[in-house]
């Protein structure tokens, strides 16, 4: 068996095992052997690709790997669960750069053999990589920059936005056109790559705060796509296959998020969700008199009565870093004969699985996470609701007023419960900018504080009752 025939093998081998790792990370249950196994998948794959002959310098490589995997173990030990999202953006734009910088270095080692045959397989990969990865790169740091609070979370709209994105857009059809026919010309590729940079801030600077899931599954997406471009330029199959897998998913994961928020893909890149914050804000009275706060020892008393719970855990629980005391919570509930399920909103969180995440890093058993439309059908029939730190996925206003900026979105029916407890610092809103009736419902009780603190005293209440 040659070289080329072992290569292929192993690139098979891997990209099975891609592909597997891919259907098990669909279940909780299963995701870490399913990241296992696409972990070696591409550890196969690069060491295959390390023994081709006309690899330069492994000195170069080793460094590289030596960097990377420090960043890599300093990430894995320090990032918080609360920053997966701003993470996930940050690898989704390394991505998008590595096949802008890979494609010009091929280009640039291909320039001598186009003055003689022109291979447009390859000069049009190479200028596809450099458009959808400097875009990737771009967006993603933006994205980045709004979850972080670097850059505000609002949707930043000025006149004719539309219009100047048009014109870029154009810009970079027009010199890839004009690259693709003139291959030689290494410097029209780098001008490409830099508008394709500008482009991605203009794409991503108009979406306001509350659609970054979207944006990054979106983006996720993209540098799949930039990678299998890349692969098309290196004739390199893993890299085809790799990069497909991941554009594929994440395009149905942004139609999946599109749908739990009940707009199309369109609305989401130009509708700027959010720039209507401003224009939504209520006065000052909206809640005034109308707020029934409550207390933990109160909570507990109803707790204590209760025969079915509900918990909704959204961005606020993430922040609080409170999974671990809602997960003793749910232990203590459990353990006094009440049934307790955890609603989880498509969208709760800043990225999608979020809180699937967080709740099972706290050994919450995985058949007592219930998806929005399993457990909607549920709630008429539930004692006490606990929401912790979400608001607009618990939001009526999406479904009474048409003219809201979430309107049309399905939510968590919470309000159908006989008692529903919001834990919560305030009464601000959520990243739509627009109040919650919900608090001012019959219903519902206001439990103010930090949701860790909260709910341990809750715990503490219970345990004393």
């Amino acid at each position: 068996m040659n070289l080329t025939h072992f290569s292929n093998l192993s690139y098979l081998v891997a990209s099975i095992l891609f592909i597997v790792g891919l259907k098990q990370l669909g279940t909780p249950k299963t995701a870490v052997r399913g990241n296992i196994l696409g972990a070696i998948g591409m550890l196969i794959a690069v060491l295959v690709t390390l023994l081709d002959q006309n690899i330069l310098s492994y000195e170069w490589i080793a460094i590289g790997i030596l960097i990377g995997s420090v960043f890599g173990v300093i990430l894995a030990i320090k990032i918080q669960m609360t920053a997966m999202p701003q993470l996930v953006a940050v690898l989704n734009g390394f991505g998008g750069i590595a096949s802008v910088l890979v494609a010009g270095s091929a280009l640039q080692l291909s320039i001598p053999k186009y003055q003689y045959a022109v291979n447009y397989q390859e000069i049009i990969s190479i200028v596809f990589s450099a458009l959808v990865g400097g875009v990737t790169f771009s967006g993603s740091f933006i994205a980045f920059g709004k979850l972080q609070g670097f850059i505000t979370e609002k949707a930043v709209r000025y006149s004719g936005d539309q219009i100047v994105k048009i014109i870029v857009g154009l810009i970079c059809i027009g010199l890839g056109i004009f690259n693709v026919i003139n291959p030689s010309e290494e410097s029209i590729y780098w001008i490409l790559s830099a508008v394709s940079l500008v482009l991605g801030i203009l794409l991503v600077v108009p979406i306001g705060g509350a659609d970054m899931p979207v944006v990054i599954s979106l983006l996720n997406s993209y540098s799949g796509i930039a990678a299998s471009a890349t692969g098309f330029v290196l004739n390199n199959n893993v890299l085809i296959i790799a990069g497909s897998l991941v554009g594929a998913s994440g395009i149905i994961l942004t139609q999946i998020m599109c749908k739990a928020m009940n707009r199309s893909l369109t609305n989401v890149l130009f509708g700027g969700f959010g720039a209507f914050a401003e224009e939504t804000k209520h006065d000052g009275d909206f809640y005034s008199g109308k707020v029934k706060s409550t207390s933990a020892e109160e909570v507990a008393m109803l707790l204590d009565i209760a025969r079915t719970v509900v918990i909704v855990p959204g961005y606020g629980m993430a922040v609080a870093q409170a999974q671990h005391a809602v997960r003793d919570l749910y232990q203590l509930l459990t353990n006094k004969g009440i049934d307790v399920t955890f609603a989880i909103h498509p969208v709760a969180g800043r990225m999608p699985g979020h809180m699937n995440v967080l709740l099972a890093e706290a050994d919450i058993p995985y058949d007592r996470l219930k998806e929005m439309d399993e457990v909607n059908g549920m709630f008429e029939n539930v004692d006490v609701v606990i929401v912790n730190g979400a608001n607009d996925v618990t939001n009526p206003l999406a479904k009474t007023d048409p003219k809201s900026p979430i309107a049309g979105m399905p939510i968590l029916d919470v309000g159908l419960a006989k008692t529903v407890v919001v834990i919560k610092r305030s009464l601000s809103p959520g990243f739509a900018g627009v109040p919650n009736p919900l608090y001012i419902a019959d219903n519902c009780l206001m439990l103010f504080g930090d949701g860790k603190k909260a709910t341990q005293e809750m715990i503490s209440a219970l345990k004393e009752s």
